[in-house]
């Protein structure tokens, strides 16, 4: 691990106290650590799994599963991404050093080459959830122009590229990752009011509908691998690949404040994702659409009001699932001190924008948002939220564990292996059928 360290930190690492009041080396990054509460690091979380992508899982969870595999899979993944994250939030101090990037601990438990293999993974996973997000915000964009002016003269891919131009701007805008402070206010008030107008107008519209077809669609093979779909995007909707990059940010205690925003993610934070994923599929059965609020009827200053808060979310929490990339970057060429710093300004003009401008231009062209979040679930969240986790702290509390503990720990990492595998296979089966529908740059 030592061979890589120079490449993103410096050699002058800090020293602070543990929870257990040892002392804890702290590596030198370009952005702040240890400055938020556990209710600020609590609101990041919950801005993550109640983003615009909770308007797609009526659509993309409820319907391959239907009720029983739907409701039972959402409670089950919340139960296991609680439990995972909780094992990688324990190990953020182990070995006397404080791991502040996902990557470091993996080459701190494993070394150099799962250092790599890390890194990899996780910032292929954070550059497909960014590219989902800028469709997101493209088809909000979308949604709310159709309202007014159905000419169809405005195309999908026009949307997705003023999506990425917004994106872009709160980038350069917002310096590093506590900076959002105020925005995760305003993200939490965007997220009640998309989710409350979804809600309602779902409530409405199924208490007048006539009764609604909950069979599962599809052929018995089709069946198959839509239900292996929707099980990545299960563990998808609670995707923090990035945990100890969050966790940097919190004051210490960290295990202790990290665990207290953990559990106000996956109590308090999932009420809103079940409230619209369920209240969505009760409405509109199995013809609930990827997208919510194409499917809600109502006025239309309603719909606009909340497609437009679908936007604005959404640009806030792309943020945060870019800013590891940020940080690496920030860190490796020295970018400290003022935000407006003609230096510091301007590396942020040219280096995230030119990152969102690659992420604005595939999200153009391949906008198969359900794709995208099986394939993401498939290749790097289970890697690295479950298999990761699981054989991570096997490694490092070996000598801790009864053999009962080994076990679970094992079977954990075996099954979650499988997934992985059986969700990649489905996930590019479901992108080479819609491959052949829809062209590039489709607008859909």
């Amino acid at each position: 691990m030592e061979g890589h360290r120079n490449d993103d930190v410096s050699n002058k690492p800090t020293k602070v106290y543990s929870d257990d009041q040892l002392v804890v080396e702290i590596p030198e990054t370009a952005h702040q650590i240890s400055s938020d509460s556990w209710f600020q690091v609590g609101f990041v979380l919950t801005t993550g799994i109640n983003s615009a992508y909770v308007l797609g899982y009526s659509g993309a969870v409820m319907v391959p599963l239907g009720w029983v595999g739907g409701v039972v899979g959402l409670i089950l993944a919340t139960a296991i991404s609680l439990y995972a994250n909780a094992l990688i939030a324990q190990l953020h101090e182990f070995g006397g050093k404080r791991h502040i990037r996902y990557r470091d601990l993996a080459g701190f438990i494993y070394g150099p080459k799962a250092y790599s293999l890390t890194w990899i993974l996780q910032y292929v996973n954070l550059f497909m959830i960014n590219v989902g997000y800028v469709i997101l915000a493209g088809q909000a964009l979308k949604a709310t122009y159709v309202l007014f002016r159905d000419d169809n003269t405005m195309k999908l891919p026009y949307f997705i590229a003023i999506a990425g131009f917004a994106c872009g701007l709160f980038a350069i805008c917002i310096p590093h990752l506590s900076a959002l402070r105020i925005w995760l206010g305003f993200s939490t008030f965007f997220s009640l009011v998309y989710i409350v107008i979804s809600f309602a107008l779902s409530l409405r519209d199924g208490i007048r509908a006539p009764p609604r077809d909950y069979g599962i669609p599809g052929s018995n093979i089709n069946k198959v691998f839509t239900t292996i779909g929707a099980s990545a995007s299960l563990v998808f909707a609670f995707n923090t690949g990035m945990l100890p990059e969050i966790q940097a940010t919190v004051k210490q205690p960290v295990v202790g404040n990290m665990m207290k925003a953990l559990y106000f993610q996956f109590t308090v934070g999932v009420l809103p994702l079940y409230a619209v994923a369920f209240m969505g599929y009760w409405a509109y059965g199995n013809e609930s659409s990827a997208y919510l609020l194409n499917s809600v009827s109502g006025p239309v200053w309603v719909k606009a009001f909340a497609n437009i808060s679908a936007f604005l979310q959404t640009v806030i929490a792309l943020h945060i699932f870019a800013s590891p990339m940020y940080e690496y970057l920030d860190t490796k060429y020295g970018i400290k001190g003022s935000a407006l710093a003609v230096k510091n300004l301007s590396f942020r003009v040219m280096v995230r924008g030119g990152y969102l401008v690659v992420t604005t231009l595939l999200a153009a062209a391949l906008p198969f948002i359900g794709d995208f979040m099986s394939l993401t679930g498939a290749i790097s969240t289970f890697p690295l939220t479950f298999i990761l986790a699981n054989h991570m702290y096997l490694v490092a509390k070996r000598n801790k564990l009864t053999s009962w503990q080994k076990l679970w720990h094992w079977l954990n990492v075996i099954f979650f292996g499988f997934m992985s595998v059986a969700a990649a296979v489905a996930a590019l089966r479901l992108i080479a059928v819609d491959s052949k529908n829809y062209s590039i740059f489709a607008d859909i």
